[in-house]
């Protein structure tokens, strides 16, 4: 039972990272392909669905975590996925007035590549069991340049949306109500900001760790 176990496990796995995979794939043909084409200011309108699809999905890896599915920490794998749903949702999709902005691209190409390069890394480590060294290379070197670039352009997004979100209210309540009780979504955002100062270089560090980890591993081996 143990082995049937184990393999309906790599099968959900692999099936679960490739599917992913071609979500973030498609992202990424539409960003390039519209910016090139339209410019920056098309790129969302091209990329909406499939970028909310695929980010989304995302969330079925804290689950994994969770349950002991696979065995990334749910401490690490929480506030990455936790902020890239709030960009996804509650400023992009919340706020058209951010879409038009060119940090959208530099954001959306940012995740894509990042995602495309580590589900087929899982993907192909769940199905074949092993991963090409320069893979294995990109998985945990392309993050020095595509993590900063992607942590500029979300906190950077979510300042362009701080206009927006105290102009509209929306998602804020105010006293007095049933409830009693008040929330402001403009304060929510701003604290979202601030939690990226000590969350970025923290998260930079882990990776940098798990890089050397990861790598000497494979020059043993």
């Amino acid at each position: 039972m143990a082995g049937v176990g184990s393999a309906l496990r790599r099968l959900y796995l692999s099936v679960y990272n490739w599917g992913v995979f071609f979500g973030w794939a498609q992202v990424l043909y539409y960003a390039v392909t519209t910016l090139l084409e339209s410019g920056h200011e098309a790129v969302y309108a091209a990329v909406e669905r499939p970028l909310q699809f695929a980010q989304t999905a995302a969330f079925m890896e804290i689950l994994h975590g969770l349950v002991g599915l696979v065995r990334s920490p749910v401490s690490a794998t929480l506030p990455q996925i936790g902020s890239r749903l709030f960009l996804t949702w509650g400023i992009l999709w919340s706020f058209p007035e951010t879409h038009s902005h060119i940090l959208v691209s530099s954001l959306v190409i940012s995740w894509s590549i990042t995602e495309v390069i580590r589900y087929s890394f899982f993907g192909m480590k769940e199905a074949f069991g092993f991963t090409p060294s320069w893979l294995l290379w990109l998985r945990y070197s392309s993050f020095m340049i595509l993590y900063p670039t992607g942590i500029f352009s979300e906190v950077g997004l979510i300042y362009i949306a701080l206009p927006y979100i105290k102009a509209s209210e929306k998602y804020s309540l105010r006293m007095p109500n049933k409830w009693n009780f008040s929330f402001d979504y403009f304060y929510v955002s701003v604290l979202s900001m601030a939690i990226y100062m000590p969350g970025g270089p923290h998260m930079f560090t882990y990776m940098l760790a798990q890089r050397k980890k990861a790598l000497s591993k494979a020059k043993a081996a």
